[in-house]
């Protein structure tokens, strides 16, 4: 390993990657590993690149020196950003697989246990099938997980670089919500957004913002398409900022006209869940128990909503087609997976289907500490409401949708202390 002082985080922190990896490949009886999960990549040894599509892997044996095969263009990736001194590179002409066979042999690992990610993205079955038909006398073994369980819980160090992208998240976020206006195209709303991510330090997410409005806010995973927002609709945005390939990600809402009484229960309903989140989420419980807790106020909803997914997931290293984790981690019902500190989720008490054609999201991507969680973000949860706002001008803003001055229908002869309840942790808007 080649000791630097221009890499993502100090080098001393790989080194301990590599230990803990090496920890778990000895309690799985294995005497090297075949990485290639582009994520995976990363935060062993800095290494990235857009050009994951071809094969690339860094094999860690259990005693001697890591070393990578690449494509040769990429080779340049791995001296410019990595630590890693041995390198085979392929050319586009040549055979990934048997570059990676041989050097298997070269350095003795060809009759060994070798573990190998089995479900990663960009290691697909006909290279697998190869290897397996070609490296005759190992024995290959999935080791899906086992970076993983290093990568799940963040060091101080990740915590402050997420940080850094929570910043792009928030000025795109805020952008956004100022594009958003009867008259203006999703396109530009997506364009507002990705201009201030990347003006703010934010680098290419692994997916860019979601933006929705009025009837397509109702399709899952649906983005801008050039559709001109009208007045009286809302607009769904899910935000998620990147630096040095670490994600952190936000959901709001914003009505352009009149605030109704179901979009403000549903504000008031995952604005609960978040903040009843926020009290009780602690180091020891299980993802299963953080999903139920946000899925028993999101579901008491009068507004016909429902929560479809997951109600959250770790979220950190991402390359395309995805910014989360989910697959290491998720919050979801019967998963007995145990929180520690460190740990970061994208939490995501989402409402689809508010009166039956209408999604609206409030989320939080957050931390967990020694003894509860912290958020990664300061913007105000509350839906922004614009009154008479056009494209070329907003008449009236209220950015606090709870506005004791315009309340919204149906909460007209609501008391103070009614009101305040509101606010408290329970489902009474539900």
């Amino acid at each position: 390993m080649k000791a630097r002082e221009d890499m993502t985080f100090p080098f001393e922190e790989y080194q301990e990657r590599i230990a803990h990896l090496r920890k778990c490949m000895v309690s799985r009886h294995l005497d090297a590993v075949i990485v290639s999960d582009p994520e995976n990549l990363m935060y062993l040894t800095d290494y990235q690149t857009t050009g994951y599509s071809f094969f690339q892997a860094l094999v860690v044996p259990l005693d001697e020196e890591p070393f990578m095969i690449t494509r040769k263009m990429e080779e340049s990736n791995v001296h410019a950003r990595t630590w890693v001194e041995l390198t085979r590179p392929y050319p586009d002409t040549g055979d990934a697989i048997q570059m990676l066979v041989d050097a298997l042999r070269e350095f003795g690992l060809a009759d060994k246990r070798i573990g190998y990610e089995r479900n990663s993205y960009f290691f697909p079955a006909y290279q697998q099938d190869r290897i397996r038909t070609t490296l005759t006398n190992g024995r290959l073994l999935d080791c899906f997980g086992i970076v993983e369980s290093g990568r799940v819980r963040k060091s101080p160090a990740e915590i402050a670089i997420m940080k850094k992208s929570a910043i792009a998240t928030e000025e795109g976020m805020k952008a956004g919500i100022e594009a958003s206006a009867a008259g203006a195209t999703e396109n530009e709303i997506g364009a507002a957004i990705s201009a201030a991510m990347f003006n703010a330090g934010g680098e290419f997410p692994a997916v860019m913002p979601y933006v929705t409005s009025g009837p397509r806010t109702m399709i899952g995973h649906a983005t801008w398409e050039g559709r001109t927002v009208q007045e009286g609709e809302h607009v769904f945005l899910e935000v998620g900022g990147c630096y040095r390939r670490y994600h952190t990600a936000m959901m709001r809402t914003i009505v352009l006209g009149e605030l109704t009484d179901s979009m403000y229960k549903a504000q008031e309903c995952m604005k609960s869940a978040l903040q009843l989140l926020h009290e009780t989420i602690q180091p020891g419980m299980t993802v299963s128990d953080a999903d139920n807790l946000i899925r028993g106020v999101i579901s008491s909803n009068e507004v016909g909503a429902s929560l479809i997914t997951r109600s959250g997931y770790s979220i950190g290293i991402a390359f395309p087609p995805s910014w989360d984790e989910g697959y290491i981690i998720s919050l979801k019902q019967g998963d007995a997976y145990v929180m520690r500190e460190g740990m970061t989720f994208h939490v995501i008490p989402w409402m689809w289907g508010v009166d039956g054609d209408k999604t609206c999201g409030i989320s939080d991507t957050i931390y967990i500490t020694e003894n509860g969680c912290e958020s990664f973000f300061t913007l105000d949860k509350d839906f922004v409401v614009k009154k008479d706002a056009r494209a070329n001008g907003v008449h009236e803003l209220k950015v606090n949708a709870h506005d004791k001055d315009n309340p919204p229908p149906e909460a007209e002869h609501r008391d103070v202390e009614e009101e305040q309840s509101l606010t408290v942790k329970g489902t009474e808007v539900c």
